[in-house]
């Protein structure tokens, strides 16, 4: 902000911040939030289930709040690479996933887009963080990049809730090459295998047991 503060907004499970090109003539069921801009334009903060946030924090220390202060690196900042994820996984007695999606390894990996990197990276969900050597660290790192940069370019996964700020929806799902395709094959070339379901921490994984090792 002109301030130098930062205005910080977590969706949760099912907000949505919608840009406007005026300040709406009527709210939405659900509309918590309306921000008026210099422009005239609105951006309007939608949460059905209230499970979203907002702060203000000071711009010089952000990196400070509570919210942020023990997240891993962005994963597509150049502070993420092969051997941050090697370290971040050393020593780890934990399935790899549960470890990606532990916010404190990497910043902002979900369940859809652990499974489709896992998947690209040709790693097993099973494995344990801490056999991850540097080879395999790399090549982890290089493919949750690649997701997530294919995610953005499609505007995201819409599921249920989510839409882009334009009220559009996301189209990465068309995309997916594990994820919620049980018992259909396996996408990789030359790879007869078949994609399976299993349930870790009460979270759906799909993976192909036949590349992923």
């Amino acid at each position: 902000l002109d301030d130098g503060m930062v205005l910080m907004v977590h969706l949760g499970m099912s907000g949505r911040l919608l840009i406007h090109p005026a300040w709406p003539d009527t709210l939405e069921t659900h509309d918590h939030v309306v921000l008026g801009t210099d422009t005239g334009a609105a951006v309007v903060f939608n949460d059905a289930r209230r499970f979203g946030a907002m702060d203000l924090a000071g711009g010089n220390a952000i990196h400070l709040h509570p919210a942020l202060a023990a997240l891993g690196p962005e994963p597509l900042s150049d502070e993420f690479d092969g051997a941050v994820l090697a370290r971040a996984l050393a020593g780890r007695a934990t399935p790899l996933k549960a470890a990606l999606l532990d916010q404190r390894t990497v910043a902002g990996l979900g369940n859809i887009y652990v499974c489709e990197a896992l998947w690209a990276a040709g790693l097993s969900p099973f494995r344990q963080a801490a056999t991850i050597g540097t080879a395999a660290a790399r090549r982890l790192a290089a493919a949750i990049r690649t997701t997530l940069d294919r995610a953005v370019a499609a505007g995201g996964s819409s599921l249920r809730d989510y839409v882009q700020a334009s009220g559009e929806l996301g189209y990465f799902q068309k995309e997916w090459a594990v994820y919620g395709r049980e018992g259909e094959p396996c996408r990789k070339p030359r790879c007869r295998g078949t994609v399976a379901r299993a349930v870790q921490s009460g979270r759906s994984t799909f993976y192909c047991p036949v590349c992923q090792r």
